[in-house]
């Protein structure tokens, strides 16, 4: 019986229908005062209380596709590969140098973001024999990111790679990649559960990641509402915030390059939606962005409040897959990633959004062949994500 199956739905339905009319009848019966009927009474309202927690809970997972399979909740099973197909257009290779036009000026390092002390990377241990050396493992700071043109800010982390700290790089500045989580989650989390620090790091000593600086950070600098990354009429220019802000703020207090290409971005769920988004709408900052489970239309719930207004040409911009149909192409790389089961409409997004990108954008999709919407399924993609973004970025 699947977990996400309809039969096991009505089945666990029926129990709870069950339960419930077996503690309406039986309740007058454990009326009297005793211990017996006192353990009567505690075991109907558990059973009870129990029945209704298993509903909802099939109710929501179904919904969400938190976990896709007994395999997914439970963590048996064997781990599929990571399937990744061939890019629709042929990416710039690893290393190529913007043009000299595009490089930009020398300037000194200023210090205008507060910080923390280092952190440990998410991953114990990272490297044994180096320990917290940020020559080594590179070094991750606690800062708070204004908006000079939204007046917007949030908290987030910064991932300094070795390379940043090493000698002879002093003068060297860095390409960055904006990660983002899910609405409403935790910047901390990127590191605590995902281990963006550590994946990155595995994959720049390995050779499949240019040295790249990473922002981690949640997709609304406007809690507790949730944007999703537009630029509300009347409301918090959360858009902007991203494209411009956070780059301008992030550049002004550590080497990173604000050539054209040298900024991308990346996410799950929500956060995956703002990534494809973002890169699309302004490839002029973003080289590419990578959506893990994300979706291809804004959300419009409780926490997003009224996002377009009444505007239908403001929802349907805010549809990836419209702007794709009716808007000139961007000259950007998206990836989508996903499960081929358990992980909503990934598939029938993937080769929708696939089939309708033309050049000049490049597109790629990264697979597990099973899994749900959740942080299992996701920390498999990110090695696959950072490659994709890694060939795009210029240096």
């Amino acid at each position: 019986m699947g977990l996400t199956g309809t039969t096991l739905l009505l089945f666990t339905i029926e129990i709870a229908l069950v339960v419930l009319g077996a503690t309406v009848w039986w309740w007058p019966a454990f009326a009297k005062r005793h211990w017996r009927a006192v353990l009567g009474r505690v075991g109907l309202l558990f059973g009870s209380q129990l029945a209704l927690l298993a509903v909802i809970g099939l109710l929501v997972n179904n919904y969400f596709s938190f976990y896709s399979s007994w395999n997914d909740l439970l963590g048996t099973g064997k781990d599929g590969p990571v399937s990744v197909k061939a890019a629709a257009a042929p990416a710039p290779p690893l290393g190529t140098t913007a043009s000299p036009s595009a490089s930009p000026t020398v300037e000194p390092e200023p210090a205008n973001l507060p910080v923390l002390p280092a952190q440990e990377l998410g991953k114990e241990p990272v490297d044994t024999t180096v320990g917290r050396d940020p020559q080594k493992v590179g070094e991750i700071r606690s800062v708070r990111i204004p908006g000079a043109r939204t007046g917007l800010s949030t908290d987030g982390y910064v991932y300094l790679p070795p390379q940043y700290f090493q000698s002879g790089n002093e003068q060297r500045k860095f390409p960055a990649v904006i990660a983002m989580t899910g609405f409403p989650g935790d910047a901390k989390a990127l590191i605590t559960r995902f281990n963006y620090p550590g994946v990155a790091l595995d994959e720049m000593r390995a050779g499949r990641m240019q040295p790249t600086v990473l922002i981690l950070m949640r997709p609304s600098p406007a809690m507790p509402a949730d944007p999703e990354c537009e630029n509300v009429p009347g409301g918090p220019q959360a858009e902007t915030y991203f494209a411009k802000d956070v780059p301008r703020s992030i550049a002004a207090a550590y080497r990173i390059s604000t050539a054209p290409g040298a900024w991308a971005v990346m996410g799950n769920s929500t956060g995956g939606y703002c990534a494809a988004k973002l890169a699309m709408r302004h490839p002029e900052v973003f080289a590419g962005g990578v959506s893990i489970s994300g979706y291809l239309k804004a959300a419009e719930d409780v926490t997003t409040g009224d996002l377009f207004k009444g505007s239908q040409q403001r929802r349907d911009e805010a549809d990836l897959l419209w702007r794709l149909q009716h808007l000139p192409m961007p000259a950007t790389a998206i990836m989508l990633s996903g499960a081929e089961k358990g992980d909503g409409d990934f598939r029938k997004d993937a080769d929708a959004f696939t089939a309708a990108a033309k050049a000049p954008m490049t597109t790629g999709v990264a697979s597990v062949p099973e899994g749900g919407h959740n942080f299992t399924t996701w920390i498999k993609l990110l090695p696959a994500g950072f490659q994709f973004l890694s060939a795009h970025l210029k240096p």
